[in-house]
């Protein structure tokens, strides 16, 4: 949410003051690269404010070179923002950057008359842009790769020439991060015809500088949620509800079916740890917190098996190869398919966990350690893309 607001905050007109803003090193990566454009962006890390002056669809810097570093959020809206304006750009990020797909998104850009490509003609980052605006228009986008793709033209097709209507080839995975996004379109003043999330159209216009209160990160909250039930204790997020404008409170209806107590609150979730047993469930709308419930499935009764999940092959790590590795040193029987894994629960041993320079694997193999002795996580540092404080926050639970 802070980087999608980020985006639209740095098109709008006029100044907009972003509150409860991620303490993440995705934050600090889409604040730098907007400073090397020359925008004015004040973040201070201790109020967790972020003003920023807007451009109004005309960048202070026409030129300019952006260190993306691992932030996938970063270089796609930024790749579709400045596709949208005019200048000259390149995006590049470390090794594991130029592994991850971004072909589908420069090819819907160029449907609308934008000059990005890939630098190296082959689909992936380092991204070139030479850019004269988007014409507008229609066009497709692939929909089972990254719902980050559609977010990014999204956000900057207000800025072309002429309206734009999008239409998604396939079935759009992770769709409630879609959903977000039009949400945070709306607080900046332009609404989208969504089209059952299948058809957008989205009129020509300017977001309006304001002031806009951030969500809590229910991606992060999902590990103390998880917390609970792993340990049969009761853990209350504060901040969030079940109208969230981020799907992945939905983990909590995960956690219900596998024997945790819910209860929701306007402004607060409390998960109870009960007696848990396997699921079947489809994640493709909350894959953020696939490795989450992974680990939780650890302690269940009988095997959990997760489907529609194919596209997290392609995040920061192979989220369901990695992941079925690290899980078998702890003990489990996994069985890994094409868009998913099950995982069968034995007795738990200790293990030195590697994390792929993947915050979320960290994360979610600190649950393991909480119920086993002797877990190790390594690289816990690779924490800091989202959330650098977790294992101080986790230290803090109490029995």
């Amino acid at each position: 949410m802070t980087n999608r607001a980020l985006i639209c905050a740095a098109l709008a007109d006029g100044e907009s003051r972003l509150t409860g803003a991620l303490k993440s090193e995705d934050t600090g990566v889409m604040v730098m690269a907007l400073q090397s454009l020359g925008l004015t962006v004040d973040h201070d890390l201790a109020t967790q404010t972020i003003r920023v002056v807007g451009s109004a669809g005309s960048l202070p810097n026409v030129r300019a070179d952006l260190d993306v570093e691992n932030s996938g959020t970063t270089i796609r809206f930024l790749t579709a923002m400045l596709s949208a304006c005019r200048g000259e750009f390149r995006l590049d990020g470390i090794a594991r950057m130029r592994e991850r797909p971004i072909g589908d998104l420069l090819d819907t850009l160029r449907q609308l008359g934008g000059g990005a490509v890939s630098a190296t003609d082959n689909g992936y980052p380092p991204v070139r842009i030479a850019g004269e605006g988007l014409h507008g228009g229609e066009a497709t986008i692939r929909g089972d790769i990254s719902s980050q793709f559609l977010s990014g033209v999204l956000m900057a097709a207000p800025y072309a020439e002429q309206s734009v209507t999008i239409k998604v080839d396939g079935e759009l995975v992770s769709k409630p991060y879609v959903t977000m996004t039009l949400g945070v379109m709306s607080s900046f003043g332009i609404h989208v015809d969504e089209g059952d999330l299948a058809r957008f159209t989205i009129p020509t216009g300017r977001y309006r500088g304001t002031d806009y209160a951030i969500e809590p990160d229910a991606s992060a909250a999902s590990y103390f949620w998880g917390a609970a039930a792993v340990t049969g204790g009761t853990i209350t997020v504060e901040g969030l509800n079940r109208d969230a404008l981020q799907g992945d409170v939905k983990f909590c209806d995960c956690l219900e079916q596998m024997g945790c107590e819910v209860d929701w609150a306007s402004d607060r979730v409390t998960v109870r740890g009960g007696k848990l047993c396997g699921i079947e469930v489809d994640m493709n709308a909350i894959s953020d917190t696939v490795q989450t419930l992974a680990v939780v499935a650890l302690y269940a009764k009988g095997p959990t098996t997760i489907t529609g999940v194919a596209h997290i092959r392609h995040k920061e790590t192979d989220r369901i190869g990695d992941l079925a590795h690290e899980l078998r040193k702890l003990g489990a029987d996994v069985e890994e398919s094409a868009d998913g894994l099950r995982i069968t629960p034995n007795e738990l041993r200790s293990a030195e966990i590697d994390t792929y320079n993947d915050h979320r694997m960290a994360m979610s193999f600190a649950l393991a350690g909480l119920r086993v002795p002797g877990v190790v996580i390594r690289d816990p540092g690779c924490t800091r893309k989202t959330y650098p404080n977790f294992f101080q926050d986790l230290a803090q639970l109490k029995e």
